[in-house]
């Protein structure tokens, strides 16, 4: 018979301390919350709009948390729905796959708390609102709207109504992000002097997707803003970009593969924000922030930590493939604070002041670079 591990280590220390798994053991502790739980499991009851490229990672994450009651799938495309059937198990499973013409009954069901919303960028406003008008919490894919007066309006009916509105910046819930943020809020570094950001796509998105994408400043550039802005806790006065399409297919549909922003900040801070639209070599996702007190790095991951020594050198395994990949541990939290907000256990780390200003700063950016000038910019929100 096996015995139940115990919750504290019963290993001991040189000194005879018992010792305890670091903080920095985040899988460690989650599995601590399910060998000990201190309260029994509330579950909240949620529909997934929408299951394109985020939709799925979604998909698959509602399906496997125990907290989370997912009763409907919403979906345009009718091939779609027929393959989210099979993966659900058909006509047997508790879970409804429906089309877009039955939002008005899906949000109508009294037993549905929340939704999710990973639809194109050009519908989320008017699901967000009806979702919201029908009393549900609302998790949104950035961006929430495609311009700042929409998502003005959604987080004012948001306020109104008393609900929770998510715009899901999903760096901020990166175990390796949110430490080094955490660390430079502490004052480690003191003052910092510059921050560097690296994020390049693999693989190279497909036409139909860049074309609905809202283009590169709103689809990528939108994610190292505010992952630079919360590290700082604050938001740059002056943006200069630069930016050029490589890809022809990428030109002729007005938009950029390769984007460098430089932002500057109160006090002196600077930021220098490297984009592009495909790595060969895997999802390249790096962070740099140097100060006086020293420099705080986060570096590309792999899913095997294999090297290999050999005459002709040595050898690592290839960093993640894409952002499924690379920030599964991300989505997978930043799902779990959603339902900690809509069971009132945390506020929302993402604020309507946030994501307006980080639109802001993503609108700025592109500006600069079609009209090669720097861009001032004042907050009023």
């Amino acid at each position: 018979m096996t015995s139940k591990p115990s919750a504290t280590p019963s290993n001991t220390n040189n000194t005879g301390t018992p010792s305890v798994p670091p903080k920095e053991d985040y899988k460690y502790h989650d599995f601590l919350k399910l060998l000990n739980p201190s309260e029994p499991n509330k579950q909240v009851t949620v529909a997934l709009f929408g299951v394109g490229r985020a939709g799925t990672i979604h998909l698959g994450n509602l399906l496997g948390n125990t907290r989370i009651i997912l009763k409907y799938v919403v979906e345009e495309r009718a091939e779609r729905r027929k393959e989210i059937e099979n993966i659900i198990g058909g006509s047997s499973s508790p879970i409804k796959v429906v089309g877009i013409d039955q939002t008005n009954a899906v949000l109508g069901d009294k037993s549905l708390q929340a939704v999710v919303i990973t639809t194109p960028t050009f519908t989320h406003k008017d699901i967000v609102l009806k979702a919201l008008d029908y009393g549900k919490a609302v998790f949104c894919e950035k961006p929430i709207a495609d311009n700042n007066e929409d998502i003005k309006k959604c987080y004012q009916k948001a306020q109104d109504a008393g609900l929770p509105l998510l715009c899901a910046f999903n760096r901020r819930f990166d175990p390796s992000f949110s430490t080094l943020a955490k660390r430079v809020h502490a004052g480690e570094l003191g003052k910092v002097h510059m921050v560097k950001t690296c994020a390049r796509d693999s693989p190279l998105p497909s036409l139909e997707y860049l074309k609905i994408s809202n283009g590169i400043f709103h689809d990528c550039a939108v994610h190292d803003i505010d992952l630079v802005c919360w590290t700082l806790g604050q938001f740059p006065t002056r943006v200069f970009s630069t930016a050029i399409a490589h890809r022809k297919e990428i030109a002729d549909i007005d938009d950029f593969d390769t984007v460098a922003i430089q932002m500057t900040f109160p006090g002196g801070t600077m930021a220098l924000i490297d984009l592009s639209r495909l790595a060969v070599y895997g999802y390249d996702q790096r962070i740099e922030v140097f100060g006086p007190g020293g420099m705080l790095q986060c570096n590309n991951q792999s899913s095997v930590t294999l090297q290999s020594f050999k005459s002709e050198g040595v050898q690592d395994q290839p960093i993640l493939y894409s952002f499924a990949s690379r920030y599964d541990d991300a989505y997978k939290r930043q799902l779990n604070h959603f339902i900690d907000v809509v069971q009132g256990k945390e506020e929302l780390i993402i604020t309507a002041k946030q994501t307006l200003a980080c639109c802001r700063i993503a609108s700025a950016a592109e500006k600069s670079a079609r009209t090669g000038l720097p861009v001032d910019i004042k907050y009023d929100d």
